[in-house]
């Protein structure tokens, strides 16, 4: 069984769902729910569902908060070692969404993840991790100086290294590792901050992210077409139509979990890209950001619907 570590956010999510058209500046009658999310425990839930071993290694409040986290590590499979840190609170991320589903706005209460600074990645237990994974996955919640000693350290021990964006305002934390990232999940909001670009062709991002020194990369954009590509190819689909459509919450976190799980298979990017176009279906339809029922089974049924990637010249 093929070994992922995690680093990354870990945290709780709370969203409230407008049952209404959305009035700004007054009070709209709505839902709320709350759950363990974060991008990188968001995939690391998604993985161990699609069959890999997966250890997260994320900073956490002593507080109940944590607790929920925990227990969501621990029903999704995922071996939990946290950095606990009893006098703090642990991490949320509060959202407001329309009837749709659509983000109107969030509040990201962040300040933990400052504290996984470099040099916990020189505590043995976090070494002895990263020799044994045969994938490192990151996201953009760590500090920017972690996240390139984290590209320092994959190339050093020849382990390929994913991340995700996360936001625009935390992507930018990436360019000092963009030369050590073998693949870069964002949206498109998320790559012109990364590199200053705009463009109205998502086709042409590909050669623009090559420039700027990654290596590969998905490039979402909700329900239209998404790219990715490697150092020599480039693939396109066009995402299945979901009519049923519950939260896109962690619909991009389960395209890298897709995508992630099929490289890591020995699959080409174009079958990657359908495979994370399916993990990212399922979990449109499920009201968590991570849906429960995910699974090899679930993916490839879902893969059905999934259009054939166009393999791009």
């Amino acid at each position: 069984m093929k070994k992922i570590l995690v680093l990354g956010g870990a945290h709780i999510d709370r969203r409230g769902m407008i049952e209404t058209e959305t009035a700004p500046g007054a009070s709209n009658p709505g839902s709320w729910m709350e759950e363990a999310g974060g991008g990188g425990f968001n995939a690391a839930r998604n993985l161990s569902r699609l069959g890999f071993a997966v250890r997260i290694i994320a900073p956490r409040g002593g507080d109940v908060t944590g607790e929920a986290v925990a227990e969501a590590a621990r029903q999704a499979g995922v071996e939990d070692t946290p950095f606990v840190f009893l006098d703090r609170r642990t991490p949320s991320y509060t959202a407001i969404l329309e009837r749709d589903g659509n983000l109107v706005i969030a509040l990201a209460d962040m300040d933990l993840y400052k504290l996984f600074s470099p040099r916990r990645l020189k505590v043995r237990a976090v070494r002895d991790a990263i020799t044994a994974s045969d994938l490192l996955l990151c996201d953009a919640n760590l500090p920017e100086d972690t996240l390139k000693a984290i590209g320092l350290i994959a190339r050093a021990c020849k382990k390929p290294l994913a991340a995700i964006a996360i936001s625009p305002a935390k992507a930018v934390k990436l360019k000092g590792a963009l030369a050590d990232i073998d693949m870069l999940f964002m949206n498109e909001a998320e790559a012109r901050a990364l590199t200053g670009q705009t463009t109205a062709n998502v086709r042409d991002w590909p050669d623009i992210l090559r420039k700027a020194g990654l290596a590969g990369g998905v490039i979402t954009r909700g329900a239209s077409e998404v790219v990715a590509f490697n150092a020599t190819q480039t693939a396109s689909l066009h995402p299945p139509l979901i009519h049923d459509v519950k939260d896109v919450t962690g619909a991009g976190d389960a395209m890298a979990s897709g995508y992630l799980a099929a490289i890591t298979e020995g699959k080409t990017i174009a079958e990657a890209l359908r495979l994370g176009a399916a993990a990212a279906a399922i979990t449109v339809q499920s009201p968590f950001a991570t849906a429960q029922d995910l699974s090899k089974d679930s993916v490839e049924t879902m893969l059905g619907l999934v259009p054939e990637a166009e393999m791009l010249a």
